[in-house]
C-alpha cells in the first residue's frame, strides 16, 4: 500500500504457469479497514434488570458489556453503503480502480435484488460499471466466503490488475428471549490488493461444511431466525475441532517442514481471533484448541502441562462438546493463550455485540487496535469462521513488519484508529426504548409504502439511512453530512495506477 505504488502492467501474452501477467501478484491482503457501528447502544446490565434475570446472566454468563442496534432508519444496505463510502473516501481510491466487490450478509431485504447492486450507486459518477461480484449467504460465513472470492480473482487469470473490495454487514435481532442479548450489528468494508500489509496466506487454509438446522431464517417475513441454541455450539464445536484438525496437518506439511519437531500449535500464533457470537463462546473455543493440540500430541507429557489429564486422550471429540470436567480442565489451562492472544481481540464483540459477518472482522480491527502497532507488526494470526447451517473454515493472516510512518501498515492502521472514539461518542438507550425501537421494526419489516420514524439526527456523520419505501418497495437512501478529516485522508490515502482492457493507466484521483 505505498503512496506511488503500481499494480503489475498486463504482458502480451500469458506464459504458462501465469495470468496474463509477468508473476502472480505478491502479498494478495488487506490493504485498508473501513469499520461501521451503531451510533445506539443498550447496557447489558440494565437489560438483565428490565428483562428480570439473573444478575450477570449477560455480562458474565455471555461475557457482553453492550449491545449496539439500529432503528428502522437503518437496513443491511445503508449500512454497507456507510462502511464502503467511508472506505473510499478514506483511502482516496479512484472508483475506477476497483474491478471486484463482493457483500457478505444474511440480513436479507430482497430475494433477488444484491446488497452489491445498491452499492454500485457509489460508482456512477465515475462510470465506472465494470466491476464483477454479487452477494454470498450462509449465515455468518458470507464475509469471509466474499473475501475468499475476492483473494482467489486477483490471484486468477481473470485479474486484470485493479483491486477488489469485500464488504461484510448485517443487523442481528431476535425475539423477546433468551437470543436477544446475542444480538448486535455492524459493517466492514475491506480493500484487498497485492502487497498488502496484511497478506492470507495462499498455502494454509482449511474449511469444513455440512448440512444442519441450528440457525436459520425460513421465515421470509420477519427478520428472526429460528435458533437452536445447544445444537449451534455443538455445530460451532464441531467446525472448530473439524478446522483446526485440518489447517494443522496444513500447516505442518507447508510451513512447519524443516522443523525437527512438525506439530503446530498455539505458539506458533501471535493471535488467535474467532467469530464471536458471544466473548464466552470464544474463551470456551481457546480451551478447544488446546484439547485438540493435547489429544494430536503423541509425545509423553515430559513437562507435566496436562498432569492428571492421561484418561482425557481417549475420548472422542464429539462426545466432548458440553463435557464440564474437559471444558473447565482445559479453560484453566488455556487460560494464559486466552489472555495473551484472544482477549483483546473482543473489544468491539463485547461493545457492540454480534455482527455476523463482520463478527470476525470486526475482532481483527479489536486486535490490530488493542497495543501500539509496533507490537502489532510482524506478528501472524490465526482466524476461525464459522457460519450456521453450517460453513467454517480457519486461516492465517502475516502482520507486515515495516510500521514506519507512511507504511502501507500504518495507513491501513490510521484508517481504524478513530473506532474506539466512535465507540465512546454512541448514545445510550434505555431498555424500554430498545424494546420498543425493535418493536417498530417487527411491525414495519418490508412494509410498503413507509417511511421510517426513526431519529437520523443521532446518527454519526456519513452515516446512510433509509429515507423511504414506496409501493413498489423500491428503497431510497439519503446521507448524513460527512465530517472528513484532512489529516486523517492524508495518513490514509492510496494511489495506485491500474490497468484496464485498452492498456492505458487510469488517472490518479487528486
Amino acid at each position: 500500500m505505498p503512496t506511488n505504488s503500481t499494480l503489475p502492467q498486463r504482458n502480451g501474452s500469458a506464459s504458462a504457469g501465469t495470468n496474463g501477467f509477468h508473476q502472480w501478484p505478491e502479498d494478495v491482503g488487506l490493504l485498508a479497514i473501513e469499520m461501521y457501528v451503531p451510533s445506539m447502544y443498550v447496557d447489558q446490565t440494565e437489560l438483565e434488570a428490565f428483562d428480570g434475570v439473573s444478575k450477570g446472566k449477560y455480562t458474565i454468563g455471555l461475557g457482553q458489556t453492550r449491545m449496539g442496534f439500529c432503528s428502522d432508519v437503518e437496513d443491511v444496505n445503508s449500512i454497507c453503503l456507510t462502511a464502503t463510502k467511508g472506505l473510499l473516501e478514506k483511502t482516496g481510491v479512484n472508483p475506477k480502480d476497483i474491478g471486484f466487490l463482493m457483500v457478505g450478509t444474511e440480513t436479507l431485504v430482497d430475494k433477488s435484488k444484491s446488497v452489491k447492486t445498491v452499492l454500485m450507486q457509489l460508482f456512477e459518477s465515475s462510470g465506472n460499471s465494470d466491476i464483477e461480484g454479487l452477494d454470498t449467504t450462509n449465515a455468518c460465513y458470507g464475509g469471509t466466503s466474499a473475501l475468499f472470492h475476492a483473494i482467489n480473482w486477483i490471484e486468477s487469470s481473470s485479474w486484470d490488475g485493479r483491486l477488489a473490495i469485500v464488504v461484510a454487514g448485517d443487523i442481528a435481532i431476535y425475539s423477546t428471549g433468551a437470543a436477544r442479548p446475542t444480538g448486535g450489528a455492524g459493517a466492514v468494508a475491506m480493500l484487498i490488493g497485492p502487497n498488502a500489509p496484511l497478506v492470507l496466506d495462499r498455502r494454509v487454509k482449511s474449511t469444513h461444511m455440512a448440512h444442519t438446522y441450528d440457525f436459520y431464517k425460513p421465515i421470509m417475513e420477519s427478520e428472526y431466525p429460528v435458533v437452536e441454541g445447544k445444537i449451534t455450539i455443538s455445530c460451532y464445536l464441531e467446525s472448530l475441532d473439524k478446522c483446526y484438525q485440518s489447517f494443522c496437518n496444513k500447516y505442518e506439511r507447508e510451513i512447519l517442514n524443516n522443523e525437527q519437531i512438525n506439530l503446530v500449535s498455539s505458539d506458533h500464533f501471535d493471535g488467535i481471533l474467532f467469530h464471536s457470537p458471544y466473548g464466552k463462546l470464544v474463551q470456551k473455543s481457546v480451551a478447544r484448541l488446546l484439547f485438540n493440540e493435547f489429544k494430536r500430541d503423541p509425545r509423553p507429557d515430559f513437562q507435566g502441562v496436562y498432569n492428571g489429564l492421561e484418561k482425557m486422550k481417549a475420548l472422542k471429540l464429539e462426545e466432548t462438546y458440553f463435557d464440564k470436567t474437559v471444558e473447565s480442565s482445559f479453560s484453566k489451562l488455556s487460560s494464559d493463550i486466552y489472555a495473551k492472544k484472544t482477549k483483546e481481540s473482543l473489544l468491539l464483540s463485547t461493545e457492540v455485540g454480534n455482527m455476523y459477518t463482520a463478527s470476525l472482522y470486526s475482532c481483527l480491527v479489536s486486535y490490530l487496535l488493542s497495543k501500539p502497532l509496533n507490537q502489532v507488526a510482524g506478528k501472524r494470526i490465526m482466524l476461525f469462521s464459522y457460519g450456521s447451517g453450517m460453513a467454517a473454515s480457519m486461516y492465517s493472516i502475516r502482520i507486515s513488519g515495516d510500521c514506519s510512518p507512511g507504511s502501507a501498515l500504518d495507513r491501513l492502521y490510521q484508517g481504524i484508529v478513530d473506532v474506539p472514539k466512535r465507540l465512546s461518542q454512541r448514545i445510550k438507550i434505555s431498555p424500554k426504548d430498545f424494546t420498543d425501537i425493535l418493536k417498530i421494526r417487527e411491525d414495519t419489516h418490508l412494509l410498503a409504502p413507509y417511511k421510517p420514524v426513526g431519529k437520523t439526527d443521532i446518527l454519526f456523520p456519513g452515516t446512510y439511512y433509509l429515507k423511504s419505501l414506496d409501493d413498489m418497495y423500491r428503497r431510497t437512501y439519503e446521507r448524513t453530512p460527512a465530517q472528513l478529516d484532512p489529516i486523517t485522508l492524508k495518513k490514509t490515502a492510496i494511489k495506485v495506477t491500474s490497468p484496464v482492457t485498452n492498456g492505458e493507466p487510469l488517472k490518479q484521483q487528486q
